[in-house]
C-alpha cells in the first residue's frame, strides 16, 4: 500500500489555541500543521522550509503580518492564506496587494478554512501541471517560461505570486483578448465571485506595478471598461 506524505502547512498565529484547533481538525484530512506565534520567527521558518501553504494572521507580535508577507514575497512564492478581521475590507485589500493568495475572516469555520485551503492549493498544482511542456510566451520584453514557472521583463526576473502568474498567464495565453472579471475569478481563484469582490482589480493593480506597466498607457495589461482586461501585443491599437 502506498503512504502518502501530508501536505506541509505553516500556521503563523499568536492565538495558541485556534491553533491546536486548527491543527487537530485538518490532520484526518492529510495536513500537518506547524505553528509559529510571532512574526519574525514566522518569517524565518515560512523560508525555511518546504511548506505547501501559509495561514498568516494579520495581528501579531514583533512583526505584522503584512510585514510578514512582504518578507516572504521577496524570496517565495508559496500560497498564503491571510486571516483578517470580520467585515475589515482594508485588510483584505492590503494583504492582496502585499502578495496574499486569499482572505478568510478571523471568525472563519473550519469547513470554510478546509475549502479554501484546498482551492488554494489545487491552483498551485493545477497550474504546474498544465505549464508542463509549454513553450514559452514571449510579448515584447516580457517571456513566460510556463515550464520553468518563471516571468522576466526585459531580462529581469520577476516575483510573482501564484495569483499574480495565474493571472498574467490567462491574460498572455488570450492575447488581444478580453478577460472578464468573473472569468479571470473564476479561473484563478476557482471559488464563487461577489458583486463588490476587488480580488481581480487588486492582484491586476500589483502586477502592473511589478511590470512598471502605467494604466494609462499600459504596455501589457489594459482595462477594457466595462468588460475586464487584455494583454496587448505590441503594435496593438488602444481598445476603444
Amino acid at each position: 500500500m502506498e503512504l502518502h506524505s501530508p501536505t506541509r502547512l505553516l500556521m503563523i498565529d499568536d492565538d495558541e489555541k485556534l491553533c491546536r484547533l486548527v491543527r487537530s481538525y485538518l490532520e484526518p484530512f492529510g495536513y500537518a500543521l506547524d505553528a509559529v506565534h510571532n512574526g519574525p520567527d514566522g518569517l524565518v521558518r515560512a523560508l525555511a522550509e518546504p511548506y505547501q501553504a501559509v495561514i498568516l494572521d494579520v495581528m501579531l507580535p514583533g512583526m505584522s503580518g503584512f510585514e510578514v508577507l512582504q518578507g516572504l514575497r521577496r524570496k517565495s512564492t508559496v500560497p498564503v492564506l491571510m486571516l483578517t478581521a470580520l467585515g475589515d475590507e482594508t485588510d483584505r485589500i492590503a494583504g492582496l496587494e502585499t502578495g496574499a493568495d486569499d482572505y478568510l475572516p478571523k471568525t472563519f469555520s473550519t469547513r470554510e478554512l478546509l475549502a479554501r485551503l484546498r482551492a488554494v492549493l489545487r491552483r498551485s498544482v493545477h497550474t504546474a501541471a498544465a505549464s508542463k511542456g509549454d513553450a514559452p510566451i514571449s510579448n515584447g520584453g516580457l517571456v513566460i517560461d510556463t515550464e520553468a514557472h518563471t516571468v522576466t521583463l526585459d531580462e529581469q526576473v520577476l516575483v510573482l505570486t501564484p495569483a499574480e502568474y495565474d493571472i498574467l498567464l490567462s491574460l498572455a495565453r488570450a492575447s488581444g483578448r478580453v478577460r472578464t472579471r468573473e472569468q479571470l475569478l473564476l479561473e484563478v481563484a476557482e471559488r464563487d465571485f461577489e458583486s463588490f469582490d476587488r480580488a481581480i482589480d487588486v492582484h491586476i493593480s500589483s502586477l502592473r506595478r511589478k511590470l512598471a506597466d502605467d494604466p494609462k498607457s499600459p504596455r501589457f495589461i489594459e482595462t477594457v471598461r466595462g468588460s475586464g482586461y487584455r494583454m496587448r501585443k505590441p503594435g496593438d491599437e488602444p481598445w476603444l
